[in-house]
């Protein structure tokens, strides 16, 4: 029977789907697992989650990994006997399917060609599309359920909703409101990402770049500007308000708009962006007149700090989106200004054609403000330039210029200490008193702030994204007790990979308050004040709950879904007064499930979305019903770079598996690294597995065909084997319990066929005890492969005992079969084996005979003194030299003992007691028909010293323990 993958596949689905294999219920008991008594006296419910997909495209090779994880535990699970559920749902909340709809709309090229090249949406399908819904639900139903169940993904579609479900947003509604009554919601200014096309704030999962960007807050030094009579502040911001009595000039991009606005009845000329930016940062803006940059150049400005009027140079390099659009020159401890300064003394033409004289140019020298203490190194008293020259930097294109720029500023800022000019701060650290520098020049006049991006931020719907400050509820992950419960959380939860528990616990610190509303947008609005719909992180942090309920909650009308009746649901009988009957029975499903064993979730997640998920759970659950543990996943990359959906850089999993196979797919996805590493997709390693799982397929079908054989008749090769297998299910498991799913899965398939290989080498294949040992390896292996390749496995599985591979218990280790003793000197054969190929290769003989010594008496009492002594060369020594017969041997037992703690060395003491037993001539003996195959030669064993040895080859005296000397002839 060939291996026709989607053929198999698509039974195995339409099984599972008729049979509704993966439908958890509490009173469910795992029925599949073969034996209900039984079942039932072990029943361990098991509850695993994965965040839900956000629909507003297709699901691709990336997406498949990240639901795949949590599906192979979930299997791994249901074959130790536990009753698990594993759900889904679909997060449609927020703006990025409705602004996906509208490029649609608009017919954008790039959204047509993402909807098209990449996702295949036919012509004729595209008007569906057309509404937020109409959009979401054909992603849902065309690329993620498809996607997942052609994976296998033994999900409860039972339990599936969406977001924007009216039940749903009753319990959302529940959950805000309780939030509000425990404290946990406020309202006041706050700065938020806002969206500039779109009006409104946006977060994270809004933005097409920038995720990662931070708020900064900039420190404005109001220069002043003496404007034909009338005084003008020329605001410009800076990360080091201390460098204040080093500038030296100023710059503005000449071609750029700017204007000047009346900033709370003030006149400020700042760049056209940064007056709409100050007027969503809270100022009363009126912008009086519009001007180029060109209209500050040649002029000069004065220094709020210290009086002196500075000229402002024109320069193409201000960014006039960043902040106010100019920027103060502090040239001795800037080595970006260094350089530029140099540069606009050097193009003496370019500043003529602004009516600037050169000569005033050439006379600006930079002013050094502090001093470096650095016992390392002499930054001499212009620091700048001393980073400039010691990195050999010429130009401001030059790529070490940033470097150098950002070193500098790390040096001065631990170990500058300011000059006298900054009297009552003289000779303060930078870090010592930058804040308190900024706080009293702002309280003076003299500074102001402004909000900015660490770098530049686009919505998904392509508009520009800045810091606004809105009149907004937000959360207040800053509350202090607060911060304490998501703290215990994390305690009590199992972390993986456990290095990560650390960046629970640091963004639970540095985490203040969230808005977690939305002008507009699918999802639930704010119940207290329906012109806001709750934003996607934020409505995304308990659903886990709503997954135990959501099936059943179809059959309660949705206007009785109010908050009594989620209080008696989650709080209980007590919780309210006339608690409703139908809410008390779903809360008995709810504390079956509840907590969430494990969370599968993305790496990046753990700055917003798992944080949050820690903290709303500590708010409105008791501790017994707090997350379990969360296992962290990397990214997938595509043949070594990034995958993109914009770009068209993806694979879809419908395609992957039509060419491939499901088993394929799903095998390359959890082998090729651990869960929390980072993957990378390479279609030619994905046909080698396809390859490697077709050979396992024939060679599984040889074993089902053929005659049973007789567990009675085994020998010791066969012993050898299935004691490799329980290290084989050992390893297997421990490393499942922890997620570890490339190494279980290696183990479990490729380092297990390498003992298959030698043990295929070593015997006849045909013994009757052969025929048993392969059939029972097999049918261990399918069950311990099953939570990888279930279509295969169940397969095979069903074929050899008529019972799917999923139904049967996870192997347990077999004290009957293990044994180190048989390990150990198997191992002994394959290493003489080896060293005999090696001598071969090396003299390029083709032997008659093959004469092997095994080493004499007295060296294997060495060996049994370092067994009992340990690794210590005096100690052993010592021990060893108590026996006369050592005594007289003198430099040849001190080089044995070396030899002979190198070989231990790094063994368990079974592995050690082992060789102690081992008779190892008889071993040898043993194997010699194996060996006479292997070398088509005669093979003769002898023992070192014994009266009938033949050795003319002199080589006996060379063997030491588990080391045979070896003569070739």
């Amino acid at each position: 029977m060939d291996y026709d993958p989607q053929e198999l596949e698509q039974r195995w689905r339409e099984r599972w789907a008729e049979s509704g294999r993966y439908e958890a219920d509490p009173s469910d008991v795992a029925a599949h697992a073969g034996d209900d008594e039984a079942a039932s006296d072990d029943e361990e419910p098991t509850f695993i989650t994965v965040p839900y997909p956000y629909p507003s495209g297709g699901m691709h090779i990336g997406h498949a990994r990240t639901y795949t994880v949590p599906d192979v535990y979930a299997r791994y699970r249901r074959q130790q006997g536990d009753n698990v559920l594993f759900p889904i749902g679909w997060h449609v909340t927020g703006t990025p399917i409705i602004g996906a709809v509208e490029r649609l709309k608009k017919r954008e090229p790039k959204q047509m060609s993402v909807l098209q090249d990449t996702y295949n949406v036919s012509e004729d399908t595209l008007s569906d599309l057309e509404t937020p819904m109409g959009f979401a639900n054909h992603f849902i139903e065309e690329h993620y359920k498809k996607g997942m169940q052609s994976l296998g993904l033994s999900v409860d579609w039972r339990r599936e909703f969406n977001t924007n479900d009216e039940r749903y947003s009753q319990f959302i509604t529940w959950q805000y409101e309780t939030l509000r009554d425990h404290g946990r919601l406020e309202k006041g200014l706050h700065p938020v990402k806002f969206c500039t096309d779109e009006q409104q704030p946006v977060t994270t999962h809004d933005l097409l770049e920038g995720e990662n960007a931070e708020f900064q807050e900039y420190t404005l030094v109001r220069f002043g500007w003496d404007r034909e009579g009338t005084e003008v502040t020329v605001p410009m911001a800076t990360l080091r308000p201390e460098t204040v009595y080093g500038v030296t000039n100023a710059y503005i991009d000449p071609e750029a708009a700017y204007v000047v606005a009346d900033v709370d009845s003030e006149k400020w000329f700042v760049s056209a962006e940064a007056a709409e930016k100050l007027r969503l940062q809270a100022h009363d803006v009126d912008v009086l007149d519009e001007y180029e940059g060109s209209e500050l150049v040649g002029q000069r400005v004065t220094n709020p700090i210290t009086g002196d009027d500075v000229l402002v140079l024109p320069a193409g390099f201000v960014d006039a989106d960043n902040a106010t659009g100019v920027v103060m020159s502090v040239p001795a401890h800037s080595p970006d200004d260094y350089v530029a300064l140099q540069e606009a003394k050097a193009d003496t033409a370019y500043l003529e054609s602004f009516g600037i004289d050169p000569a005033d140019v050439a006379d600006i020298e930079p002013i050094p403000i502090l001093d470096i203490e650095d016992d390392d190194e002499d930054w001499g008293e212009v620091p700048a330039q001393y980073a400039v020259e010691s990195n050999g930097i010429e130009s401001s294109d030059d790529p070490k210029l940033a470097k150098a720029t950002k070193d500098l500023y790390n040096k001065e800022f631990h170990a500058g200490h300011l000059k006298d000019m900054y009297g009552e701060y003289a000779g303060e650290l930078v870090k010592d008193v930058r804040e308190r520098f900024k706080d009293d020049n702002a309280d003076t006049g003299a500074f102001d702030l402004m909000q900015e991006f660490s770098e530049e931020v686009v919505c998904r719907c392509g508009g520009d994204v800045v810091v606004a400050e809105q009149d907004t509820w937000f959360l207040t992950y800053n509350d202090e007790d607060w911060k304490r419960m998501a703290h215990e959380v994390v305690d009590g939860m199992d972390t993986i990979p456990d290095n990560t528990r650390g960046e629970y616990d640091h963004t639970i610190d540095w985490l203040n308050e969230w808005p977690c509303i939305r002008n507009y947008g699918l999802g639930t609005r704010l119940p207290w004040d329906q012109d806001f719909v709750i934003e996607p992180l934020s409505d995304s942090t308990v659903y886990m709950a709503y997954y135990t309920i959501a099936h059943r909650l179809q059959d309660v009308p949705v206007e009785d879904l109010d908050r009594e009746f989620f209080d008696a649901l989650f709080y209980g009988e007590d919780a309210v007064d006339d608690a409703d009957e139908r809410a008390l029975q779903l809360r008995e499903e709810w504390q079956y499930w509840y907590p969430v064993d494990y969370r599968f979730s993305g790496n990046d997640l753990i700055s917003n979305h798992l944080t949050f998920y820690l903290f709303h759970h500590a708010d409105l659950f008791d501790e017994s019903m707090w997350p379990q543990g969360i296992v962290i996943m990397g990214m997938g990359l595509l043949e070594g770079e990034k995958m993109s959906s914009s770009k068209g850089h993806v694979v879809l999993p419908g395609e992957a598996i039509e060419k491939y196979g499901a088993d394929t797919v799903r095998f390359f996805l959890l082998n090729s690294a651990e869960p929390w590493q980072d993957y990378d997709w390479r279609a030619e390693q994905v046909e080698s597995v396809r390859n490697q799982l077709n050979r396992f397929w024939t060679r599984a079908q040889d074993l089902i065909e053929g005659p049973e054989g007789d567990e009675s008749e085994l020998q010791h090769i066969d012993r050898w084997l299935l004691s490799k297998l329980q290290d084989t299910v050992e390893t297997v498991t421990e490393a499942m319990e922890n997620s570890e799913t490339r190494t279980a899965s290696q183990a479990a398939f490729y380092s297990f066929e390498e003992s298959l290989r030698w043990y295929r080498r070593r015997t006849d294949l045909d013994r009757p005890g052969a025929q048993w040992t392969q059939r029972h390896v097999l049918e261990t292996r399918l069950r311990l492969l099953a939570p990888f390749v279930p279509f295969l496995t169940n397969e095979l599985h069903e074929q050899l005992t008529g019972t799917p591979a999923e139904d049967a218990p996870w192997p347990e280790v077999d004290a009957e079969f293990e044994s180190t003793v048989v390990e150990v000197e198997e191992r002994q054969v394959e290493r003489l084996t080896e060293d005999v190929h090696d001598i071969i290769d090396v003299t390029d003989t083709d032997p008659e005979t093959i004469r092997v010594y095994v080493a004499a008496d007295w060296k294997n009492l060495v060996f049994d003194t370092v067994a009992d002594v340990g690794t210590n060369v005096g100690q052993v020594m010592g021990e060893v030299m108590q026996h006369e017969s050592l005594r007289e041997r003198g430099n040849e037992v001190n080089q044995l003992v070396q030899d002979l703690i190198d070989v231990v060395r790094g063994l368990d003491d079974d592995a050690i007691e082992a060789m102690r037993e081992m008779d190892e001539a008889a071993v040898y003996e043993d194997a010699t028909g194996f060996l006479r195959r292997e070398f088509d030669a005669d093979v003769e064993i002898y023992v070192e010293g014994s009266e009938d040895i033949h050795d003319p080859g002199e080589r006996a005296d060379k063997a030491t323990p588990f080391r045979p000397a070896i003569h070739l002839e």
